[in-house]
């Protein structure tokens, strides 16, 4: 067989969720035979998303059929990625909130934590300035430390590298600062940190939608960003604003997490809506996102250390490890329909 009897065989492989073959999507950047092995690379943008990986289980089986070993490799196009702006980072997600409250930075620890889990390599960026709490979400013990060359090598916790705020003030010092010095030294934070090759970088975000969103929008190159809400009126108001700021800034919104969905009382096993239910579901229907599921309201997620992620025979991890495989797929519809229509 020759690379145009592959591209057929190939053909046959369909995307899920692009409705399309893989070859006519332009899903496959390379092919090469030799000794009855099929070297295959593919347009795969995003790392150990279960979808992606399911694809490349129907190639493997496609060529086996026909008679061939597969040897794959995920390629994403340089196009996707900007050499200027962390080179080495695959994919930005950004995790944002429309109001504060929410459980957004317990959100954006357990997505990093649960993409560390599946296998990816991992980075989380605290660009909440004003609250820093992602050092004790991780139970970091260990400071930044740095170069010859006075870059910032992150220390890591749960496989994730991550870098904080909280490292660079003072434990009960109030962060005082106008747009201006925020934006100087999120700027400055990006060019001085050493993340090295990176298939996710979670950025959590504070909450609303001012001077740091901009700065970040206009700066990094994101793949896209989660919208965590409270399924209360007040908190999906808000976080409807924050769907609304990333569409003006033409970045894909990945989908909406409702976080506190309900409340399993742990001496009777009722259920309870301590905020409502349904909000979140309904917006994201409203604005056309996807709704990546409801995570419930857990009294062991106050205790920081581990993400509740890394927890076996818990709802609550389980909720957290259906929205890291969620984000994790509509990165990869993201990354290929780019793909696609180039």
């Amino acid at each position: 067989m020759d690379e145009a009897d592959v591209r057929a065989v190939l053909g046959r492989v369909e995307d899920p969720d692009l409705g399309d073959d893989i070859v006519s999507l332009g899903l496959v950047n390379a092919v090469a035979v030799e000794d009855g092995v099929a070297k295959v690379s593919l347009a795969l943008g995003a790392p150990y998303a279960p979808t992606e990986r399911d694809i490349a289980t129907d190639v493997r089986e496609a060529l086996a059929e026909a008679g061939l070993e597969a040897e794959l490799t995920a390629k994403q196009p340089t196009a996707l990625r900007d050499d200027d702006v962390l080179p080495g980072v695959k994919n930005i997600v950004a995790v944002a909130s429309g109001k504060g409250g929410v459980g957004k930075s317990t959100v954006a620890v357990n997505l990093a934590a649960g993409l560390s889990k599946l296998g990816a390599r991992v980075g989380l960026f605290d660009t909440d300035v004003y609250g820093p709490n992602v050092p004790q979400m991780l139970g970091s013990e260990e400071s930044p430390t740095t170069t010859e060359d006075d870059t910032i090598i992150p220390p890591e916790r749960h496989g994730v590298k991550h870098i904080s705020m909280g490292y660079l003030v003072g434990e009960d010092d109030p962060v005082i600062w106008r747009g201006p010095m925020v934006h100087q030294v999120l700027t400055q934070l990006v060019d001085d940190v050493e993340w090295g090759e990176l298939d996710y970088l979670v950025l959590d975000l504070p909450p609303g939608t001012g001077d740091t969103q901009l700065t970040i929008l206009q700066t990094l190159p994101l793949t896209g960003a989660v919208i965590v809400t409270t399924p209360e009126e007040v908190a999906i108001d808000d976080a409807r604003k924050g769907v609304e700021m990333f569409g003006r800034h033409d970045t894909n919104v990945l989908g909406l997490v409702e976080n506190m969905s309900s409340f399993v009382c742990p001496d009777c096993g009722s259920q309870h809506d301590v905020f409502g239910s349904g909000g979140g579901q309904a917006l994201a229907e409203a604005t056309d996102v996807p709704y990546l599921g409801g995570v419930p309201l857990d009294p062991e997620i106050r205790t920081g250390g581990e993400p509740m992620v890394l927890t076996d025979d818990n709802a609550t991890a389980d909720a957290f490890r259906v929205v890291t495989e969620d984000v994790a797929n509509h990165v990869g519809i993201v990354n290929r329909r780019r793909v696609s229509e180039t």
